[in-house]
């Protein structure tokens, strides 16, 4: 098979490698790198993982006695390490551009630099402490629970990101995200399908609120990459997916 027609293909066995070596610090095999962003079906997968890896350590917390704010914590930062606090990163560093520069270029300037800043870490600690608190919440109703939320909300936010990914133009020349390149609609369809099913599957209709909360999330911070930077850069991407799991988690809140 050429290479033209691997890039071509909806699907390839490689591409759950990719989503794995991009999105998790889990050790995988290196994928076909040509796939790019066609690859971005699989996020949902790569998250549903992350979800279940997770929620496994506040489970054992759980099972050790310690109480349900303990084990969301476990899970959390179960969930932040097994990432590589990769979206988490891409959060600050928006934040810190999006609202530390009065220029495009400025804002693209700061998002780049590997300081933070205090907008940066004021949304980190935002979005730690809402994440902890919800999980808290749904840790106190019980393991299971905790499990179909953790996967659920780590699947939409993962399919978010790829239709941001894919709705914005590139606000710079390189970066991650470019290289990447921008997937096409069916891969995002697919990947939206993917996650929507387990989110219904999982929650039922508090999963189907969680689906549109996280993609109206996302929405949001395209809207604003694209009126403050014109796009999107591997740092907008980390974002929605943030914004989109803390909306997701918030309709999974018994």
């Amino acid at each position: 098979m050429s290479e033209t027609d691997r890039e071509s293909m909806l699907l390839h066995p490689s591409d759950l490698a990719l989503a794995f070596g991009l999105l998790t610090r889990l050790p995988v095999p290196a994928g076909d790198a040509s796939r790019g962003s066609r690859a971005a079906w699989a996020w949902p997968l790569a998250g549903a993982v992350l979800g279940g890896l997770s929620a496994l350590a506040g489970g054992a917390a759980l099972a050790l006695g310690l109480p349900a704010p303990v084990a969301a914590l476990a899970a959390l930062g179960a969930l932040v390490m097994l990432s590589g606090g990769l979206h988490e990163d891409g959060l600050a560093d928006t934040a810190d551009g999006l609202w530390g520069g009065w220029t495009q270029q400025r804002r693209l300037e700061i998002m780049r630099d590997s300081r933070i800043g205090s907008y940066g870490v004021i949304a980190l600690v935002l979005s730690l402490g809402l994440r902890a608190v919800a999980l808290a919440l749904i840790f106190a109703a019980g393991a299971l629970a905790a499990t179909a939320a953790l996967i659920v909300a780590a699947m939409v936010s993962r399919a978010a990101m790829a239709g941001v990914m894919a709705t914005l133009p590139h606000a710079r020349a390189d970066g991650l995200a470019q290289a990447q390149g921008r997937p096409p609609w069916t891969t995002v369809l697919l990947a939206a399908a993917l996650a929507s099913v387990t989110a219904v599957a999982f929650e039922g209709m508090a999963g189907v609120a969680a689906v549109a909360a996280a993609a109206l999330a996302a929405l949001v911070v395209a809207r604003l990459a694209r009126a403050r930077i014109g796009g999107q850069t591997g740092d907008i991407l980390g974002a929605a997916q943030q914004v989109a799991e803390i909306a997701a988690l918030m309709c999974l809140l018994p």
